[in-house]
């Protein structure tokens, strides 16, 4: 872990940036884009295998994230030559580039899920107490 002078400088330049770090992450970091990515990781899918695979994702919620994120440069949308006709998103390079982050992530998540959980029983514990 870094020391307090590091952990200060390190500080001082996030909040320098702020507004354009905030503007990023408001793009990244909503409850599904960070799923939605990890889905299309692997290999291209179909807006239906891909709303399968996101047990609790309306069918609204997906395709605004996936409208969102092809904006935003992360995945590709193909219309396929088919009957019916098909669309296929895929992951592009910028949306590839938040694999390791987004790994990171969700590793830090398996691993303190339970703590967490523990902290919220212990907190709501002290607020029922008379």
């Amino acid at each position: 872990m870094a020391d307090d002078t590091d952990l200060d400088i390190l500080s001082a330049c996030a909040l320098a940036d702020m507004a354009q770090v905030r503007l990023v992450l408001d793009k990244i970091a909503d409850k599904w884009t960070i799923l939605i990515l990890t889905v299309l990781c692997p290999r291209p899918a179909r807006f239906n295998a891909i709303k399968r695979r996101l047990d609790g994702i309306t069918h609204k919620a997906l395709a605004d994230a996936l409208k969102r994120l092809e904006r935003n440069g992360m995945v590709t949308r193909t219309v396929l030559p088919t009957a019916p006709i098909g669309v296929e998103y895929a992951i592009t390079p910028l949306g590839h580039s938040l694999r390791q982050p987004f790994e990171a992530l969700c590793a830090w998540a398996l691993d303190n899920g339970e703590a967490i959980e523990a902290a919220n029983r212990e907190h709501d514990s002290l607020k029922t107490r008379p």
